[in-house]
């Protein structure tokens, strides 16, 4: 009789805590621990969700790797709106980048994430197409030569600026293929099977195109000269997105399929001889990009109806759970008009609001629960908390706007004597002994840029601020690592810069995602990095209250996952990978609270059973 070594070459272990180490993956193994049990690290596909991209959009074109892409163009509803944003995602969250120099949609893209190629697609609702090809270089886009045959809705590949493939196109479906290399196209060999709406992988000399209007289940390969008929897919279906560094292996999901108009979840990975089915994507969606140079990870974004989802696919013995929200305590006391919170996510404080008057209450979070704390000395609303839950300090406040400064020791306040200036909505950042106070609104509800810090002691005035910013500004760090985003120019509009403070100047930082007013700010106290969640008046609900988010890393915003419920004017603390909100309104004031945990990652261990 066989035995699992004979077949295996290794003998089953018996060991007392399970294996760690991702070298041990297939080795079965006996956790001899009570009750016991054979176990295995075994090797999972699957997609998880990721942060939304800034602008919603679908039908663009993208280039790169999971955790290093760029995706460029597209339309954004309603209707045909053709853009020429840029973002780019660094396998955290998306930031802005330069606009393409014609907006267009259904276009073939290639590349890398700071030598990528956008050629041809759609301009406008006529249907006008184009031939036009421009190349980036990380920051910018330059026009270079025109393709030879303006084209849209075809495929592409290739995962170098100076070597990609322009695959078939209509409508109606072409066989035309063109290549780049990284001046001029030429024409390549042509498709056996007229298509358009399909997906493409590879490279130059190692290409897949398949599915698409025409093609239904076709698969070609390309070797550099000429298209071969390989084997077919599983699932028929168009508009979908791809990604893969060569023949023998790639990526397709999404999409549009039989009976239509359904939208397709279907992953379908290539191993150079056949299609095999593996994870679905969360969401069904048609018009999507991709990109990644494996079929072990990809990223698949924007798309229909799912504008701004983010999804990334992992082949790996490694579970990946994606950051999220999820939510905490309620509040013994509902309340909004609040402005930033003192503490860690498990640890925190925050006091004052508006009720049906001002609020003079203070509540403390321990991670799963609220307590009543120590009443302020008097009820005020948009006071400005900085420190710990222990070491608090809070500085002015209304109506009417207040200069008055207040510390808190866990249980009760103390005055300390007035601020250098009168302020509500202050951005705040440091610690009790070590604070810095900026911006806000004056007694005559203006938007301010007076700056001032407190050393435990005493306050001191420092430079203003470049420019006036109040009414809920995003802002958090230490006192010599400060970063102010986002705020009321008051009125009209909202500021889009940051500003940086060093301890000693202001200087400007990477540009606010969503610039609104009365948006929550974690206050990580150790440096720049911060985060920005919810407001009114962003981009992203310009006339209403938003749940999308952004966070800085000291040098340019990135998408992170939305909050459940949109809100403003509430209170937040925790660093950037534990981040509480709470309070706030949603239209009435609320006493829900949400937490942020970060993205984590452990091995896939799973028991075996026998029968």
């Amino acid at each position: 009789m066989s035995t699992y070594k004979s077949i295996k070459g290794e003998s089953i272990i018996s060991v007392g805590t399970d294996l760690s180490s991702p070298s041990n993956a297939g080795q079965i193994f006996y956790n001899n621990t009570s009750p016991g049990a054979f176990k295995s690290i075994v090797q999972i596909d699957a997609w998880s969700s990721g942060p939304p991209t800034i602008n919603l959009t679908n039908s663009g074109g993208g280039a790169g790797t999971q955790s290093s892409a760029v995706f460029f163009g597209g339309r954004n509803p309603p209707g045909p709106n053709f853009v020429a944003k840029t973002e780019e995602y660094n396998g955290v969250g998306w930031s802005a980048s330069g606009d393409l120099n014609t907006a267009r949609s259904y276009l073939a893209g290639f590349g890398t994430q700071t030598a990528a190629v956008a050629a041809g697609g759609r301009t406008d609702a006529s249907g006008s197409t184009t031939n036009a090809t421009e190349e980036y270089n990380g920051t910018t886009w330059t026009t270079v030569n025109n393709m030879g045959t303006a084209r849209r809705v075809g495929g592409s590949a290739g995962i170098v600026q100076t070597a990609g493939l322009a695959i078939g196109g209509g409508p109606p479906g072409v066989t035309n293929n063109e290549e780049y290399d990284g001046t001029n196209w030429t024409a390549g060999g042509s498709l056996n099977t007229a298509r358009f709406y399909l997906a493409g992988f590879g490279t130059l000399t190692s290409a897949v195109a398949a599915a698409g209007n025409g093609g239904g289940t076709a698969t070609e390969e390309y070797n550099g000269s000429s298209w071969t008929t390989v084997n077919s897919l599983n699932n028929s279906r168009n508009q979908l997105g791809s990604s893969g560094s060569s023949e023998t292996a790639g990526l397709i999901f999404g999409g549009e399929g039989p009976p239509l108009p359904t939208q397709k979840a279907n992953t379908e990975l290539y191993n150079g001889t056949t299609w095999s089915e593996t994870s679905d994507l969360a969401t069904a969606r048609r018009n999507l990009k991709g990109a990644g140079n494996s079929g072990t990870s990809a990223l698949a974004a924007t798309g229909f109806p799912s504008y701004n989802l983010t999804e990334e696919f992992t082949s790996s013995v490694n579970v990946t759970t994606a950051g999220a929200w999820a939510s905490g305590g309620n509040m013994t006391t509902a309340r909004r008009a609040m402005s930033g919170g003192a503490g860690t996510a498990t640890a925190g404080m925050v006091a004052g609001g508006y009720i049906s008057a001002n609020s003079n209450a203070t509540e403390e979070y321990n991670g799963s629960a609220w307590a009543n704390g120590g009443n302020l000395p008097v009820a005020l609303y948009y006071i400005s908390i900085a420190g710990t839950q222990t070491a608090g300090l809070a500085v002015g406040g209304g109506d009417p706007v207040k200069a008055e400064g207040i510390e808190y020791n866990g249980s009760s306040w103390t005055d300390i004597g007035n601020a250098p200036e009168s302020r509500k909505m202050m951005g705040r950042s440091g610690t009790q002994t070590a604070a810095l106070f900026a911006g806000g609104n004056d007694s005559s509800n203006a938007a301010a840029a007076e700056a001032f810090t407190y050393d435990g002691s005493s306050f001191s005035n420092i430079t203003d601020l470049p420019s006036n910013r109040g009414s809920g500004h995003v802002a958090g760090g230490s006192q010599t690592a400060t970063v102010h985003a986002g705020g009321s120019l008051g009125p009209p509009g909202y500021a889009t810069t940051t500003v940086e403070w060093n301890g000693s100047a202001w200087g400007a930082g990477g540009n606010y995602l969503f610039p609104g007013q009365s948006q929550f700010a974690s206050n990580n106290t150790s440096g720049y990095n911060n985060t920005g969640i919810g407001g009114y008046g962003t981009p992203a609900a310009p006339s209403g209250v938003t749940s999308v988010g952004c966070t800085y890393d000291g040098t340019s915003w990135a998408t992170t996952t939305s909050i459940s419920t949109a809100r403003q004017q509430g209170s937040g603390f925790g660093g950037v990978d534990d981040f509480v909100i709470c309070a706030g309104t949603t239209g009435s004031a609320t006493n829900a609270t949400e937490e942020f945990t970060g993205e984590t990652s452990s091995l896939n261990v799973k028991t075996l059973t026998t029968s």
